[in-house]
């Protein structure tokens, strides 16, 4: 009988991957995965979690909350002393408290992206705008822009020998 997962609309069989590269980056993946599910687990259900993972390249992994003797201890039916509850208690407030952050991080990331992808539309629309309106101009504008060209030319060139002879500020009255 041939188990099959399915991905979005097919489905696909569950083998060995082949190729180490792609088998060691799929496990990077699921590992993510299953230590984000489980911190979701543990800040939803209040819960003791253990899991242990080695990798293709036999490193282990461990995702355990609260602490490890705390869950070894649930999972063999031993009771815990009101420590080992105590510190329970604090690491589950402290994951709840590290999550809450991380989601807070997660929002602001998304909101610079969304910013920062407008800002670039506003930029590629503004230069297409400007170049449009160059296009645009008739003779006797065109003239009147080269002026306006040529006299910024002449002021850099003549301020020019006076800014490098001189490790001074801008005057106040310069227009930077």
């Amino acid at each position: 009988m041939e188990r099959k997962k399915t991905a979005g609309r097919r489905k696909i069989p569950l083998e060995k991957i082949e190729k180490d590269v792609d088998r060691y980056s799929t496990f990077s993946k699921r590992c993510s995965g299953l230590y984000k599910e489980g911190s979701e687990l543990v800040r939803e259900n209040d819960v003791d979690l253990g899991i242990v993972l080695t990798s293709p390249t036999n490193k282990t992994y461990a995702f355990v909350h609260p602490t490890s003797n705390a869950v070894i201890d649930r999972f063999m039916n031993l009771k815990t002393d009101y420590g080992d509850q105590i510190i329970a208690e604090n690491s589950r407030n402290k994951v709840n408290q590290l999550n809450d952050r991380l989601n807070e991080l997660d929002e602001r990331e998304e909101i610079a992206k969304e910013k920062l992808l407008a800002l670039n539309e506003m930029n590629k629309t503004r230069e297409k705008n400007r170049w449009e309106f160059i296009d645009q101009l008739n003779a006797n504008e065109i003239i009147k822009f080269q002026a306006w060209l040529d006299v910024g030319e002449f002021l850099l060139k003549d301020q020019l020998p006076e800014a490098s002879s001189s490790s001074q500020s801008p005057p106040e009255d310069a227009n930077i």
